[in-house]
């Protein structure tokens, strides 16, 4: 009979009877089944765990890094490339482990030499995360933890995050709370992801520290995803990090996006970038005088598209 897991390491998922831990802050008793927007209980509900090799070449490097790939979200953004995992009126009982699972798969891409351990999509499950992070330090074991993340999340959850995470791999997705609200149902996500970052930038600053192999330990790397027809959006995301942060963050700008099947026939978002969208935003990248960070190709929107139907929802070529 396996053991039974410490107390201590389970003490944050008492959090969920009363679950305040992202914006929402929907008071929902998730350890009883009442469940608040993300339609997520205090389980560890998990649709892949396995070594990726797509994050910018400082987080990844040549092994990849151990990404957990949450079911559901904080967010409901229409055009969302994990649409399969992301929707919260969607259930799968394949997707709901045991903690002790979790930690063995982990483990099991540690030791072929991954240094990384990513959380995707955690912020309504952070309390999860935290179990897991002790869980692994139980065990001996000190990755490199790094929040990749939406972007929507409080400040003071930031806060208590600033001894446990070594790299905060946020989204700027919005400047436009109007945009925000049509799009992922969250009009305040201006002003919260906002202080989300400046938190992150207070704990981080801009510089991003490696060690002797190049892997990311420590700092701040902020995303931002053009869409379609909205350059005035990725202009204003741009000027805040400049404006509010400061120009040497390391930014990466990406140029994936695709139209999902879920946007198929949005009026706005069932196209691809246009070259003129992509060079007027890296127009203003410029301007603003960043210099540090990653921009791609218009092409890569061909290369970044999961299935999480497959054991490794990314293919590598």
């Amino acid at each position: 009979m396996p053991s039974p897991i410490p107390q201590e390491i389970l003490a944050p998922l008492s959090d969920l009877a009363d679950c305040t831990c992202c914006p929402r802050e929907c008071h929902a008793d998730r350890c009883t089944g009442k469940l608040g927007f993300c339609q997520t209980g205090d389980g560890f509900n998990i649709a892949s765990i396995f070594p990726h090799r797509g994050e910018e070449p400082v987080i990844s490097g040549p092994k990849g890094i151990c990404n957990i790939f949450f079911t559901h979200c904080n967010m409901q953004c229409l055009f969302c490339q994990n649409f399969q995992i992301s929707r919260n009126d969607r259930h799968d009982p394949a997707h709901a482990l045991e903690l002790p699972e979790v930690i063995d798969r982990i483990e099991s891409v540690l030791d072929t030499g991954v240094r990384a351990v990513g959380f995707v999509s955690p912020s309504h499950c952070i309390p999860q995360m935290k179990v897991i992070i002790r869980a692994l330090e139980a065990r001996g074991r000190k990755p490199v933890y790094v929040m990749n993340t939406n972007g929507y999340d409080k400040r003071e959850t930031i806060r208590s995050l600033e001894d446990a995470i070594g790299v905060y791999l946020p989204d700027l997705k919005y400047m436009d709370g109007e945009l925000a609200r049509r799009f992922s149902q969250a009009p305040d996500y201006p002003a919260v992801a906002g202080a989300a970052l400046k938190e992150m930038f207070r704990q981080k600053g801009s510089n991003v520290w490696a060690g002797e192999d190049g892997i990311a330990e420590s700092g701040l790397i902020i995303r931002h995803l053009i869409l379609p027809g909205l350059v005035a959006n990725s202009k204003a995301c741009l000027r805040f990090i400049a404006e509010e942060l400061s120009p040497s963050v390391h930014v990466s700008l990406m140029a994936q996006y695709y139209p999902t099947p879920e946007v198929a026939g949005h009026p706005e978002l069932r196209r691809s970038l246009t070259w003129e969208e992509y060079d007027e935003v890296l127009e203003e990248f410029y301007r603003l005088g960043f210099y540090r960070g990653w921009v791609q190709d218009l092409e890569s929107e061909r290369c970044y598209r999961p299935d999480f139907e497959r054991t490794q929802a990314f293919e590598w070529h």
